[in-house]
């Protein structure tokens, strides 16, 4: 037998209120009293009445609910900066509904056009590694719906707030790092190019070889999904043989465990003969021995500023018709441990 679900007729009638007084009271109206309000909130409980949001957002045009689009859930950074976004969020009283990609183009496309039919009020979204073609969310742009990129954005210009860290510094910091530590031939693994974060860490890691005079070699230069599988493989490709780079920047902490893991193995003694920076300042650098050095993101910083971004656009401030979004650029920094 199928129960009834409770609904403000129900409240009304039980306290012998109208269904208009029930419903203000409901939504926290001025002109009713405290003690009324009080006892219809208590009958809603008693009754397990459950408000309907979305029938009350539809209404109102707003659903309250903010989207957000990630590659995934499990990765440090964007683990860390999905806490940051939701306490903002609540904060502001809205609600967050993630969407994660699994680095899949197509599954973005999905969750992009289920974020539009579900009616959110604004769209988060950091892209795949693989994103280039920005279409899908046309559909937010067209209908003024507020949408903001943060961390992995479009590499050209895209009708949409872009926030992203200073991976150039960082490549450029990281690699002279190295350099003014006496490394003399460094290698590099990268993610794919068609991704801004690496696109700009490569960049700042081959301005770093050409400012320190140090050689660029094709050979020891790597552009991959940053998996364990592919640190791994790369590793072994890397000391299959002497001679050996004495430094390595990769553009992840993953890698760089991974890294450091295989040459200890070989018997290469970190930092006398290999010294390795990684990027992001996973919590796992500061615990392995040797610490890895790591490039500081602040993730928490970044969900709070596209939080920020997000309601300005919401409130239509910083947002006139035709005008451009000029990117926000977060802050990064080095961060100095034994393994450099």
């Amino acid at each position: 037998m199928q129960k009834h679900e409770s609904t403000i007729v129900d409240i009304a009638r039980a306290l012998n209120l109208s269904i208009a007084t029930v419903s203000r009271a409901l939504n926290d109206h001025p002109k009713i009293s405290e003690a009324t309000k009080k006892k219809v909130r208590e009958q809603a409980n008693a009754l397990e009445y459950r408000r309907n949001t979305l029938a009350s957002g539809l209404r109102g045009s707003r659903t309250n609910n903010i989207g957000l689009i990630i590659p995934r859930v499990s990765m440090y950074f964007h683990a860390t900066a999905i806490t940051a976004i939701q306490n903002k969020l609540h904060q502001h009283g809205y609600n967050l509904i993630i969407g994660q990609t699994n680095d899949s183009f197509e599954m973005e496309k999905e969750l992009a056009s289920a974020m539009f039919s579900s009616r959110v009020d604004g769209l988060m979204v950091a892209s795949t590694f693989y994103t280039t073609d920005f279409s899908h969310f046309d559909v937010f742009t067209r209908n003024d719906i507020p949408l903001v990129f943060f961390d992995r954005v479009p590499v050209d210009f895209y009708p949409a707030q872009v926030i992203r860290g200073d991976d150039y510094k960082g490549g450029f910091m990281a690699t002279s790092h190295l350099a003014k530590a006496g490394c003399k031939t460094i290698a590099h693994l990268s993610g794919p190019l068609s991704c801004n974060l690496y696109k700009d860490r490569y960049a700042g890691y081959v301005d770093a070889l050409r400012k320190h005079r140090l050689p660029f070699r094709k050979e020891w230069v790597f552009f991959n999904e940053l998996t364990p599988e592919n640190a791994l493989r790369i590793a072994r490709q890397l000391f299959a043989a002497p001679p050996y780079p004495d430094g390595i920047f990769a553009s992840n902490d993953t890698t760089a465990i991974i890294l450091l893991e295989h040459a200890r193995s070989l018997g290469i003694v970190i930092p006398e003969q290999l010294k390795i920076v990684g990027y992001s300042n996973d919590p796992r650098t500061a615990i392995i021995s040797p610490a890895i050095t790591t490039v500081e993101q602040f993730p928490d910083k970044v969900g709070e500023r596209a939080v920020d971004a997000l309601l300005e656009l919401m409130k239509g401030r910083g947002r006139r018709k035709g005008e451009v979004q000029r990117p926000i650029i977060t802050a990064v920094e080095l961060v100095c441990r034994a393994s450099a």
